[in-house]
C-alpha cells in the first residue's frame, strides 16, 4: 500500500461539488466529495483532509506577461529544477505577495546616496545616518514659508523606493499591502526595476496544502471523503480574486476529471469519546459544522447511546442552514437530542452560538458535570474565544465557582487533565 503524504499525495477526483446555500445567500459554501479509489486511505471522524491546490492558470499568464517572461525559463525551486511556468503553478504561491519578496527588493531599489525626503511640520529635524544635522527649522510649511534649500533637499525619490521605505518602516502598511495584493499588483509598483526569472521567484512562499475538517464518517459512504468548504471570493484593485485552494476546488476541478492531490491529516485529540454512552456537546457555526456531521454520522452508525447536543449558527436560516434534511432526520430518530440554532441576521438583534449557550447554561453545566465532552470547531479569532469565555462563565455561575476557579477548571481540568473540552479552530 502506498504511503500517501504531503510529499506523495494521492491523485483523487471529485464525485460531487454543489453549493449548500440557498439563492439569495451572501455566502458560497460547497459540499465536496472526493473519491479515494484504490488508494487504501483511511480516516476517522475528526480527521482532516489535506488538499494540494494549483495556482490559477489565468493568474500565471498575467504574471508571466507582467514580468515579460515566456514561462519556459529554467529556474530552481525547493522541489528542484523546473520551468518558470511550472514553478508558479505548482511550486509557489502567487495569489498573495510575500513580505520576504518585498524585503528583498531593497538591495536593488536603494542607492548608495539616497535623497532625503522631508515632510514639512511646524518644527522638523532631519539628520543623516552619521548623525550630522541637515536642518533644524520651524514654520508653517505653507507657500513660501519653507526652509532655505528645501526644493533641493526634498528632491523626489523613485516612487517605488518611497513605497518600499514606507512598507519596510510601517508594519501596518506592510500588512495591508500584502493582504490585498498578488505579484501582478506588486509588479505594477516595482516591475520597472527589472527581474531575472530567478529574482522573480526568490522570496515567494512555497505552495502549501490546505487542511479541511472532514465532514463524513468513513462508514457513511466507504471509499469517499466529504468536505464542507466556504469559498473565498473578493475584489481588490479592480480585479476579481478567489482563495487559492477554495477557488481551485470550486471553479477549476471538473467532476471525475481533474486530478487533485490529497492526503490524510489524522488528529490525536479531536476525537469522539471511546465510550459511546458519553454525552457530547458540539458547537460548530458556519463550516464548523463539518466534523460534527461526521460525528453524528458515526454515532448513528455505531448505535451509540450517549446524547448529542449541537449548537449551529450562521447569517440566515433561509440561506445558510447546512444539512437541514439530515439534521431533521437525526432529530426525528433521536440521534440528535438537542439542536440550538443562532441566526445573526434574521432579527433585530444579532444572535450567536454563545448567546444560546448562555441561555442554556444550567443544562450545559449539568451535562458537563455528568461527564459530557464539549467540542468547538470554527473561527479561532472571534467565535472560539467567545465560546471559551462563555463556557467559563457558565461553570462559574452554575458550578458555584469563582471566576478564577472556573477558568482553572475549564483550562486545566476539562482541557488538559480530563481532555473533555476539545477544539478544532482555525
Amino acid at each position: 500500500m502506498a504511503d500517501w503524504s504531503v510529499k506523495n499525495p494521492y491523485s483523487s477526483k471529485l464525485t460531487e461539488n454543489f453549493i449548500l446555500n440557498s439563492q439569495g445567500s451572501r455566502k458560497e459554501t460547497r459540499h465536496l466529495v472526493f473519491d479515494l479509489g484504490d488508494s487504501g486511505l483511511t480516516y476517522k471522524a475528526g480527521d482532516a483532509l489535506g488538499v494540494i491546490p494549483r495556482c490559477p492558470p489565468e493568474l500565471v499568464e498575467e504574471l508571466l506577461a507582467a514580468s515579460n517572461f515566456l514561462g519556459d525559463e529554467a529556474v530552481e525551486t525547493h522541489l528542484g529544477a523546473t520551468t518558470l511556468s511550472e514553478a508558479i503553478t505548482d511550486h509557489l504561491e502567487i495569489h498573495r505577495v510575500s513580505k520576504k519578496w518585498i524585503m528583498s527588493l531593497g538591495t536593488r531599489l536603494v542607492s548608495d546616496s539616497v535623497p532625503v525626503e522631508i515632510h514639512i511640520a511646524r518644527r522638523h529635524r532631519v539628520s543623516t545616518d552619521d548623525g550630522s544635522l541637515l536642518i533644524d527649522w520651524s514654520g508653517s510649511g505653507k507657500d513660501e514659508d519653507v526652509p532655505e534649500g528645501y526644493a533641493e533637499i526634498g528632491a523626489a525619490c523613485d516612487p517605488a523606493e518611497v513605497l518600499w521605505r514606507e512598507l519596510t518602516s510601517d508594519a501596518a502598511a506592510m500588512e495591508d499591502y500584502l493582504w490585498s495584493r498578488d505579484y501582478v499588483d506588486a509588479l505594477s509598483d516595482f516591475g520597472h526595476i527589472g527581474f531575472t526569472a530567478k529574482q522573480l521567484i526568490d522570496g515567494m512562499d512555497r505552495l502549501k496544502p490546505r487542511l479541511y475538517s472532514i465532514a463524513s464518517s468513513p462508514d457513511h459512504e466507504p471509499g469517499t471523503v466529504h468536505l464542507t468548504v466556504a469559498i473565498i471570493r473578493y475584489s481588490y484593485h479592480g480585479r476579481d480574486r478567489t482563495g487559492l485552494a477554495t477557488g481551485f476546488m470550486a471553479d477549476r476541478c471538473s467532476i471525475a476529471e481533474t486530478e487533485i492531490g490529497v492526503f490524510m491529516s489524522p488528529t490525536r485529540s479531536f476525537i469522539l469519546p471511546a465510550d459511546g454512552d458519553t454525552d457530547c456537546i458540539m458547537v460548530g457555526p458556519g463550516t464548523g459544522i463539518a466534523p460534527f456531521r461526521a460525528y453524528l454520522q458515526q454515532r448513528d452508525i455505531n448505535g451509540d447511546k450517549g446524547r448529542n447536543w449541537l449548537f449551529f449558527g450562521d447569517r440566515t436560516e433561509a440561506g445558510e442552514y447546512y444539512y437541514r434534511e439530515e439534521m431533521d432526520d437525526w432529530k426525528e430518530r433521536g440521534v440528535l437530542d438537542r439542536h440550538d440554532l443562532a441566526w445573526s441576521r434574521d432579527g433585530e438583534d444579532k444572535v450567536y452560538v454563545q448567546h444560546l449557550m448562555r441561555k442554556n447554561g444550567v443544562e450545559i453545566w449539568n451535562w458537563i458535570e455528568g461527564g459530557a465532552y464539549f467540542y468547538v470547531c470554527g473561527d479561532k479569532s472571534r467565535m472560539a474565544k467567545d465560546v471559551h469565555q462563555t463556557l467559563i462563565d457558565i461553570c462559574s455561575e452554575h458550578g458555584g465557582m469563582s471566576a478564577d476557579e472556573a477558568k482553572e477548571y475549564v483550562e486545566k481540568s476539562l482541557m488538559k487533565t480530563e481532555k473533555r473540552y476539545l477544539r478544532d479552530v482555525y
